[in-house]
């Protein structure tokens, strides 16, 4: 059994920052792909970044140059810094973290970006 733990989040003002952290633990093994997605009201719940286990990084284009994904294999976690935060952030976000047989989810964490 795999736990993700996420924190970070908030409410921040336009132009502020955040970073949120991700935790794996229980039976890991062979992680592949970490990332964060976001889901705001009324939409389909989207990639803001994934890195991979040797240190690719892959951003969706609304994020690119805000925010930094980066992992540490060695404590099995996934961070995400997030500046110059607008509105359209404002969402909630979820930490992934892809193995060899199966995907595992947090459960979510908001991020309030106010105008």
């Amino acid at each position: 059994q795999v736990q993700l733990v996420e924190s970070g989040g908030g409410l921040v003002q336009a132009g502020g920052s955040l970073r949120l952290s991700c935790a794996a633990s229980g039976s890991i093994f062979s992680i592949k792909d970490m990332g964060w997605y976001r889901q705001s009201p009324g939409k389909q719940r989207e990639l803001v970044a994934s890195i991979t286990s040797g240190g690719r990084s892959n951003y969706a284009d609304s994020v690119q140059g805000r925010f930094t994904i980066s992992r540490d294999n060695a404590k099995n976690t996934v961070d995400l810094q997030m500046n110059s935060l607008k509105p359209e952030d404002t969402a909630v976000y979820y930490c992934n973290v892809k193995f060899s047989v199966f995907t595992a989810w947090g459960q979510g964490t908001q991020v309030t970006v106010s105008s």
